[in-house]
């Protein structure tokens, strides 16, 4: 595709994004939010609804393994590598485990009081439709009552934070095109890490874009988004030598292998040290209904990417780490009890998890109830008992110091849960 110096005007005056163009300059720039500089803030979105109750295992619950009768984790067992991990603590009671698969990457930073769950966490979307709750989430907004008109998704949480921190935010959004989350007024640009390692333009077409605007105000703008994809490009480059980059390119939109996922992350890591302090990431594949397995097979496999991404991630900030905060949620749980094909169906309620070198973790945050047929929503899910916007908004008031205006803007209609997690 060419661009005219016109096309590439249009998508900057109407607030699109362009590949060359970072967030700052485009739009009126708001004073910053206290506390705002130095923290980093990452969203993981796990799109195809992971099940939560196989991953932090509810190993109190008599009704988890009659619910689960091949694809249910046994018991924690130090001598049995295939039983969940115990999550408990001193005296406490063993109410949950964690995935064996995760031992080597999240224990750590469990045992660290680096990572927090939330359990019982998510929308009041009851629609079960990957789309329509991926979408509500993404835009942040509260669940129109019934027989109401729905809210307008014309923004996403994520760009109305960034709009709230003001000057000092530096979002980005590590896709291949703006997800949801990222739209609204603050131009994101988005950062594919798949590349092949050649660069979106040479020297001579460089040269004709910078011509275009030398001397106008967007300058700047273009110059930095040059060294942005310059940078991307590079490390593509230096990588493809390890021969990954054809594993990143085939994985696509699902999840990558444990050592492309690992990858990805210490890229991305590398980056929003440098660079940004709002970032999104999505990592697809988790719509198990058919044979998800328990300590083995398709849902074991994800997992050892996504920790090993996330560890590798944690890494990678260096000191950065204990300024960031990582928040990994899905749109909706799966169902309690497993299927006739060995695996699980779209549920609602799930397990977010919250990592960062400076959170108070080790610890499950929320309102729990005991796990049995009575507690569970509509006789078939986790019921949610802390929605996500409430979590989130918590989180961001902590990091960011922001006043309720502001945390309205990104957040309407929508009260601060408190879980003291940062």
């Amino acid at each position: 595709m060419t661009l005219t110096r016109r096309d590439v005007l249009k998508l900057a005056l109407a607030g699109a994004v362009h590949p060359l163009l970072p967030c700052r300059g485009i739009v009126a720039q708001a004073l910053a939010a206290p506390g705002a500089a130095d923290a980093k803030f990452l969203l993981v979105f796990l799109r195809g609804g992971y099940d939560a109750a196989n991953v932090i295992v509810p190993v109190g619950s008599d009704f988890y393994y009659e619910a689960r009768p091949t694809i249910a984790l046994p018991k924690p067992d130090p001598v049995n590598p295939a039983a969940a991990i115990s999550l408990a603590r001193g005296n406490d009671a063993v109410m949950w485990g964690l995935h064996p698969a995760l031992k080597e990457t999240m224990l750590p930073l469990w045992q660290k009081r680096q990572l927090a769950f939330v359990p019982f966490a998510g929308t009041d979307d009851l629609t079960r439709s990957h789309f329509e709750t991926q979408d509500s989430m993404e835009s942040g907004m509260p669940i129109a009552a019934p027989g109401a008109a729905p809210h307008s998704y014309g923004s996403g949480f994520l760009n109305r934070l960034a709009a709230a921190l003001g000057n000092t935010a530096a979002p980005v959004s590590f896709t291949d095109g703006l997800p949801m989350v990222m739209t609204g007024d603050v131009v994101v640009p988005n950062v594919s890490l798949k590349g092949t390692g050649r660069a979106p333009f040479d020297d001579r077409q460089m040269g004709l874009l910078a011509g275009m605007y030398a001397g106008t105000r967007l300058e700047p703008l273009i110059t930095e988004g040059f060294d942005l994809r310059k940078t991307v490009a590079d490390q593509a480059e230096m990588m493809a030598h390890g021969g990954l980059t054809g594993e990143m390119q085939a994985a696509n939109r699902n999840a990558l292998t444990a050592k492309g996922f690992e990858l990805e992350a210490r890229r991305m890591a590398g980056l929003m040290a440098d660079k940004f302090n709002v970032g999104f990431i999505d990592v697809g594949g988790w719509d198990t209904h058919v044979n998800e397995g328990n300590a083995q097979g398709q849902l074991a496999t994800l997992l050892t990417s996504l920790g090993q991404g996330l560890a590798g991630f944690a890494e990678q900030m260096g000191s950065a780490w204990n300024r960031t905060v990582v928040v990994v949620l899905s749109e909706f749980g799966r169902t309690f009890g497993e299927n006739g094909t060995h695996g699980t169906d779209h549920g609602h309620g799930s397990v977010h998890w919250v990592l960062g070198g400076a959170i108070d973790g080790g610890r499950f945050a929320g309102e729990q109830v005991a796990v049995t047929p009575q507690t569970l929503n509509q006789n078939r899910d986790f019921p949610v008992l802390t929605e996500y916007r409430g979590l989130l908004s918590g989180i961001f008031k902590r990091m960011y110091s922001l006043d309720n205006s502001r945390l309205e803007r990104v957040f309407p209609q929508t009260i601060a849960a408190d879980l003291s997690l940062v």
